[in-house]
């Protein structure tokens, strides 16, 4: 078994969820009491978000890149980053090691692939869903990514910045989700990416009527493929 680096802390609440996935995909196939081999920078979350609030992704990224780096000489034979916004900095993680650095964007284009969607609905923080470091991503494998308008989209961001990073699961903001949503498959999505890890926690598989990807748990499985490989 291959040892899995994990960038995570951010927020705690999806890391714990990658940590869960992974040790129970992995017991799952190996059987017995099997766990993964996982080595964890887990950060204090306040400190990142107030460098992403101050636009610093500079510091952000050679702050991670560093961390990448150490992982890889504490015996890491991959990275992951267990957040969909951070991977803003993913070149600067991946100029710093030797080692694969699996990202979570390609790991989720490639389950979609699979299920052959061509047009996907993203939700995320303001940073996933306007900027081009993840959208890009997507769509060069050849994906029509669609985003709520920018009234929901204010209002994904601050659900997950003002609450479920938080812990708080508030159920009117459910539901405001799911017609959010809704109102993407009116525009043509065939499915929808819960693009921050977070946003797992809040709306389920369950929840909508259409394919869903759970980014975190796809993000992990990949892992887990590479670490068993």
């Amino acid at each position: 078994m291959k040892t899995i680096g994990i960038l995570g802390g951010m927020s705690w609440e999806s890391s714990v969820e990658y940590e869960r996935v992974i040790n129970t995909e992995v017991r799952e196939r190996l059987g017995g009491v099997h766990s993964g081999d996982l080595l964890i920078r887990s950060y204090d979350f306040d400190a990142i978000e107030k460098l992403q609030e101050a636009g610093d992704w500079e510091a952000v990224g050679e702050v991670l890149a560093e961390d990448a780096a150490l992982l890889e000489k504490a015996g890491a034979d991959l990275i992951i980053l267990a957040t969909n916004t951070m991977h803003k900095v993913a070149r600067q993680i991946e100029e710093a090691i030797r080692i694969p650095f699996l990202h979570i964007a390609d790991a989720t284009a490639e389950a979609i692939e699979a299920e052959g969607i061509e047009a996907i609905a993203l939700l995320g923080t303001r940073y996933t869903m306007e900027q081009d470091f993840y959208r890009g991503r997507l769509t060069a494998h050849d994906l029509e990514v669609l985003v709520p308008n920018a009234t929901d989209r204010t209002f994904v961001h601050d659900v997950i910045y003002n609450e479920l990073v938080r812990g708080r699961i508030v159920e009117a903001s459910k539901q405001r989700l799911l017609q959010i949503i809704d109102r993407l498959y009116e525009r043509g999505a065939e499915g929808v990416i819960a693009g921050c890890t977070e946003i797992e926690l809040l709306v389920t598989p369950d929840d909508v009527d259409r394919p869903y990807f759970p980014t975190a748990r796809i993000h992990a499985i990949a892992a887990v493929d590479f670490a068993l490989d």
